[in-house]
């Protein structure tokens, strides 16, 4: 069974997410809503979807193009339509007969062998299943997608008695692969496993903040970065998900779970909370949370409420010993420390770790299941079972014995071994619910370099890079400085590499497992340099950036850069010299120098005009490419997936996209292998660039943004020089093609102009100390 069509019935946010995300990935998908009350259009709740989506931030589309895959209609005129869906995802409201009312509808329209799933939350297969038809209950399952579903990788999949192993093979296969989803197979409890434990975490934390005394600002210090959670850490959360959504949810869990269940000790009424959701303050979607914006003397100011009052105040930044000592020592040093902050850590990392450890097979068979969730549901760092191993099994398991605590069967096995997981002969083992170990798996296709790591050393290494036997004669280039960020020794490992390869082995991917695939420069290092007025230093790492960066592209094996989130700037460029390109769709691309107060110069300025000249989709002539560079470069554009970078000139038609970030490796390193018999180099590529006349162009279109107040002062002293780069100076002929080595002079030249202006360094500075850019 494959899955070519689509239907989702229920165009909320959740359900219009989950079609955006199946359009993203080329799937025709009909989607479905009620008739509105009011109003000619039968068909606007749907087509409303579409539209409000289409001017989301952050984008639930990888591509506007992408929309084109949706047909909107409603469940009156539009449900004989359902017979030609391969998969239909129903994501009505939670209630059970009104879900049972529609299924029953869909039996008598849908196709042999079609899967039917419902994206709820809270409800048990169990029920929804009741005295439901063989035939619907052999193709039905539970997918729980997490919001926004675009960019929450988790995917719990629920399967009943009934449902046929085809239909679970089918739908976890094309989730992993095509929608990129880390599948958790969850059993029919409560809240299934992320929010069994996460809800659990949040009620903790907050029960724990309220009778502690600590303010919100003090609980998410703590319960953020400290422990390996996002920085909104608890309350920051909740003013994202919604206040609102805690009561149901609590309601809910509260219904379905035992009276015995830890979850209900910790329920009590919290009269602030009401107040604030009746008040219109249900977090970022309404006036505020247990966070705010507010005006103060022209300027936003970030406010934060007082739990005892509930009035607002600016939010402080609480300055706590433990969260200090965490910085060294981890989540260990945290729990260690007894002022509040530790002791507020303790107690609710104490119950909610000790919570999962006693569900581990109640809601999922192992251990990984349970960890892998919360990493990508929550976006933890740690899963509660690794969070215990950083906290170490043994000190864990004997401080609740001391405190008189109940320490769950599972634990005690984990604090008598070795841990929950450990690495035995260059494998990741995990504890199993046996009390033995086993190895650690993973899928088909399936390539991790922190799985290579456990078994290799490095062929070669820096403070800053790293190069890596990946198997099957390819080699990675790992970088693994702050955001990956390019410097000299990045450049030393690239030249051992070209050495290594051209040696050994036959190709080289680069690629890491950082957050970023790179930020561009190290941006630090110059400022310091322009700060001591080592003007010869800034120029010479431009030079060593593109040598190294032209002799990837002429090194005699194939090049293969494989990105995932930030690619900027020297990381775009990067891209740019590889013979291809492997991308996680959640790629983020872009020429950035600009904002800085510079141009491209290791390469990006001659690469993209490249590219735009051969594209065959563009205008024929110098000047589109000229133009398209020009806009993309000098306005900062930055791609918000691969397929953007697709449609900016970034990657090429023939570069390919991997949805799952875990199947990133593998694919880079198959394609890599596919280019390498009969390999050559490219050749040199000349540029036919407009000159003169092309420059007076864009200073035109350029005096005009002006003048509109689009551009600002440094603005146009960077737009000039990069116009006189795109252009190729006052000497270019169109009659006469550039080589590509002029243009490279032709950066690095009017970078090292624009590095010396105030207004540059004004900008470099102020993106240090801020993260963003300057408009001087």
């Amino acid at each position: 069974m494959t899955i070519v069509t689509a239907a989702v019935i229920g165009a909320g946010v959740m359900g219009a997410g989950i079609a955006a995300h199946l359009a993203n990935a080329g799937v025709s998908v009909l989607l479905l809503d009620v008739v509105p009350k009011e109003g000619d259009n039968r068909n606007a709740l749907a087509e409303g979807a579409v539209a409000k989506m289409l001017k989301a931030d952050p984008a639930p589309f990888m591509s506007k193009r992408a929309a084109k895959l949706i047909t909107p209609g409603n469940i009156e005129d539009d449900l004989d339509k359902l017979a030609d869906a391969d998969w239909i995802v129903e994501a009505v409201l939670e209630d059970p007969k009104i879900k049972r009312a529609l299924y029953e509808r869909l039996e008598g329209v849908r196709k042999d062998g079609s899967i039917i799933s419902s994206n709820t939350s809270t409800l048990p297969l169990s029920l929804l299943t009741k005295d439901m038809p063989d035939r619907f209950c052999g193709d039905f399952l539970i997918t729980h997608f997490f919001n926004p579903p675009r960019y929450m990788p988790l995917l719990e999949l629920v399967t009943g008695p009934n449902t046929k192993p085809a239909v679970l093979e089918t739908l976890s296969a094309f989730a992993d692969r095509r929608l990129g989803k880390g599948i958790v197979l969850c059993h029919d409890t409560p809240g299934f496993v992320a929010n069994r434990i996460g809800t659990f975490w949040l009620q903790c934390a907050v029960v724990e903040t309220l009778d502690r005394g600590l303010t919100v600002e003090e609980a998410d210090a703590v319960m953020g970065r400290p422990i390996g959670v996002p920085k909104t850490g608890v309350f920051a959360l909740l003013d994202l998900v919604g206040l609102d959504l805690m009561p149901k949810v609590d309601a809910s869990l509260a219904a379905t779970l035992t009276k015995d269940d830890a979850y209900q000790s910790l329920r009590r009424p919290f009269p602030l909370l009401e107040e604030m959701i009746a008040e219109g303050y249900t977090g970022r979607k309404g006036k505020g949370g247990f966070y705010r914006l507010n005006k103060s003397n022209g300027a936003r100011v970030k406010e934060a409420v007082d739990l005892k009052t509930g009035d607002y105040a600016p939010a402080g930044k609480p300055s706590l010993a433990s969260v200090s000592a965490s910085r060294r020592g981890g989540p260990k040093a945290l729990v260690a420390h007894d002022d509040k902050g530790g002791l507020f850590a303790w107690a609710v990392l104490s119950q909610t770790l000790g919570y999962a450890a006693a569900l581990v097979p109640e809601i999922a068979d192992d251990v990984p299941s349970v960890d892998r969730a919360m990493r990508l549901g929550y976006n933890w760092k740690f899963g509660p079972f690794e969070l215990i191993d950083k906290l170490g099994a043994a000190d864990f398991a004997d401080r609740l014995k001391a405190e008189g605590k109940a320490v769950p069967p599972l634990l005690e096995k984990a604090a008598a071994a070795d841990g929950f997981y450990r690495v035995k002969d260059g494998r990741q083992q995990v504890l199993t619910v046996a009390g033995d170990y086993a190895d650690v798996e993973r899928g088909e296709g399936v390539l991790l370099l922190s799985d290579v790591k456990l078994g290799s050393e490095p062929l070669a290494k820096s403070g800053s890079a790293s190069l890596w036997d990946i198997g099957d004669g390819v080699v990675c280039l790992e970088v693994h400085t702050k955001l990956n960020t390019m410097d000299p020794d990045v450049f030393k490992i690239i030249a051992k590499a070209l050495d290594i390869v051209g040696k050994n082995y036959k190709a080289l991917v680069i690629y890491n497992e950082g957050s970023h695939f790179s930020a561009g420069a190290n941006l630090g290092l110059a400022m310091f340099a322009a700060n001591v007025g080592a003007w010869p230093m800034i120029e010479d790492m431009v030079a060593q950036g593109q040598k190294a960066y032209t002799a990837l592209k002429r090194s005699p094996f194939p090049v293969v850069a494989a990105p995932s989130g930030l690619a900027l700037g020297g990381g775009c460029e990067i891209l740019l010299a590889s013979d291809a390109v492997q991308a996680h769709a959640e790629s983020y691309v872009g020429l950035v120098e600009a904002g800085v107060g510079v141009v491209p110069a290791w390469g990006g300025c001659k690469e993209l005009l490249s590219r735009l000249a051969r594209d065959p989709r563009r205008p024929k002539g110098p000047m589109p490419a000229v133009a398209a560079a020009f806009e993309t470069i000098g306005m900062a554009k930055v791609a918000k997936s691969a397929f953007e970078a697709r449609e900016l000139g970034f990657l090429r038609r023939e570069d390919d996209i991997t949805f799952n970030r875990e199947r990133l490796l593998a694919d880079a390193k198959k394609k890599a292998l596919s280019l390498v018999e009969g390999y050559q180099p490219p050749e040199p590529v000349e540029l036919t660039l407009p000159g003169p006349s092309g420059k007076a162009s864009l200073a035109f279109a350029l005096r005009d943004l002006y003048a509109k107040g689009l551009a600002t002062e440094h603005d146009m002293v960077v737009a000039s020089e990069l116009a006189d780069v795109l252009t190729g100076g006052d000497d270019a002929d169109m009659t006469e093609p550039l080589p590509e080595e002029t243009v490279l002079k032709m950066e690095r030249e009017a970078f090292m102009r624009l590095v010396r202006t105030p207004g540059t360094l004004a900008r470099v500075e102020h993106t240090l100390e801020t993260g963003k850019p300057l408009r001087n």
